[in-house]
């Protein structure tokens, strides 16, 4: 009897060794102003849909846009950096996570402006916007629209 349990028991540790190991999820770094309430629930939308969050309060969030080559037309109110790729405004989780699984060239994406309806900008009111990808070079093109219904 005693041979049966451990033969089970070296049965179930080969199995587990072959059982396939899931990455933590990505850190994405926040850049956002210490009183920036639609930065913080930002913040909270990410960690909602499995990101960890590093959230730093700086003093001129524009200042990292610049340095991660987001053109300032696409700027909002905060920064974000995930495995490379720029954040810029109220992005929605589902588009960054379809980022980083494509892994396309690019700068990143940015939600210019604050719009109503977006991740941390919930309210009464949903207006349309477009998450855009900012390539190489600056240039932006639509990356999913978002029709405010």
């Amino acid at each position: 009897m005693k041979k049966r349990i451990f033969l089970k028991l070296l049965a179930a540790g080969a199995l587990a060794t072959q059982l396939p190991v899931y990455a933590a999820a990505p850190v994405i770094e926040v850049y956002k102003s210490a009183t920036c309430g639609c930065c913080t629930e930002w913040v909270k939308h990410l960690e909602q849909n499995g990101f960890t969050v590093k959230a730093r309060n700086v003093a001129n969030p524009s200042d990292y846009r610049e340095k991660f080559g987001i053109p300032n037309d696409l700027g909002s109110c905060h920064t974000g950096l995930v495995e490379g790729y720029a954040l810029e405004g109220h992005v929605p989780a589902a588009e960054i996570k379809r980022l980083l699984a494509e892994k396309l060239k690019a700068r990143g994406l940015a939600v210019p402006s604050m719009p109503m309806g977006s991740p941390g900008m919930e309210g009464p009111h949903k207006h349309p916007y477009d998450v855009l990808l900012v390539g190489s070079h600056g240039k932006s093109t639509v990356y999913k629209h978002y029709d405010g219904h």
